[in-house]
């Protein structure tokens, strides 16, 4: 049988890590666990000793992780994560078809939106026990993929670039996503109006396109996420050009024509990480996801 040893760090330390890196400070993170401020600030030392480096800033206003502590504290969250998982499911294993637990799912807005409610309702359905948390996360920087990368998340509804994933994670596509312009009705040349745009919109998947596009103008009205957009576009305020998810239900006082053959798309997947890929409520979710999500994509974005 393996042993510990004075190297290895407890769950508790792991936990103590994940508190002080969530609440910003020693003293928070000791409320939030039932400990005093001076334990909290022994079991991060002790931590630091075993780690062999520096885990925290310590200064007047609170406590913010270190490169190498933001590095500790993901993969402390994961590995919580993953003891949850194996409590779970070694309880289900004498019943193989009760899954249950939580599941924390990321997602841009759009696809929370539009996308991830009927999958819910199926997995509801067939897995009552099984408790879904969503959180809703803007596409940018590292965006829902980068909430897994840091143990905050189980799967996440992303927008894959088609490079590989960080390692330690596994990205699958699910659909390809076609944009089209978005304009208020009755406008003879809507591709001449001002640009209404958002800084989730474009992404790698898209520059190429939208490089070569010489009609397109730079923005010159930048709201803060596709429905405001949709708003500002049906207000007259000028033309957008979105992807299909963020069209589904658009009013009927906006217009979307179609950009031809060669029209943009971008790929709409899940991320996970390699060890929860294989758990058994990650794998419901995806199921469900495969089995939900539309055959056409482009028929959410019907023309108006």
């Amino acid at each position: 049988m393996a042993r510990t040893t004075d190297s290895d760090l407890a769950p508790h330390e792991l936990r103590v890590l994940v508190a002080a890196a969530d609440t910003g400070g020693f003293s928070a993170a000791a409320g939030t666990l039932g400990l005093t401020q001076s334990a909290v600030s022994h079991s991060v030392r002790g931590s630091e000793r075993k780690i062999g480096a520096v885990l925290f800033e310590r200064g007047r206003t609170g406590a913010r992780p270190t490169p190498a502590g933001e590095k500790a504290v993901a993969h402390a969250r994961r590995i919580l994560r993953l003891l949850d998982v194996l409590t779970a499911e070694a309880r289900g294993a004498a019943r193989p078809d009760a899954v249950e637990g939580p599941l924390r799912i990321a997602a841009f807005r759009s696809a929370a939106l539009h996308l991830l409610p009927p999958v819910l309702e199926r997995l509801r359905a067939r897995h009552p026990a099984i408790e879904p948390r969503v959180r809703i996360v803007r596409e940018v920087g590292r965006g829902t993929a980068g909430e897994v990368a840091d143990g905050k998340a189980d799967i996440a509804i992303a927008t894959l670039g088609g490079a590989a994933p960080p390692p330690g994670l596994v990205a699958s596509e699910l659909f390809e996503e076609p944009y089209a312009l978005v304009h208020a009705p009755g406008h003879a040349a809507p591709r001449s109006l001002p640009l209404v745009d958002w800084a989730e919109n474009c992404g790698s998947y898209t520059r190429g396109w939208w490089a070569a596009q010489d009609w397109i103008p730079k923005a010159t009205v930048e709201a803060e996420d596709d429905g405001a957009v949709l708003s500002l576009v049906s207000g007259g305020h000028g033309m957008a050009i979105m992807p299909a998810l963020s069209l589904a239900g658009a009013p009927t006082s906006v217009r979307i024509t179609d950009l031809g053959p060669n029209r943009p798309t971008r790929q709409v997947g899940y991320v996970t990480t390699s060890e929860l890929a294989r758990s058994a409520v990650v794998r419901a979710l995806v199921r469900e996801l495969r089995a939900t999500v539309p055959h056409d994509v482009s028929l959410l974005s019907s023309e108006a």
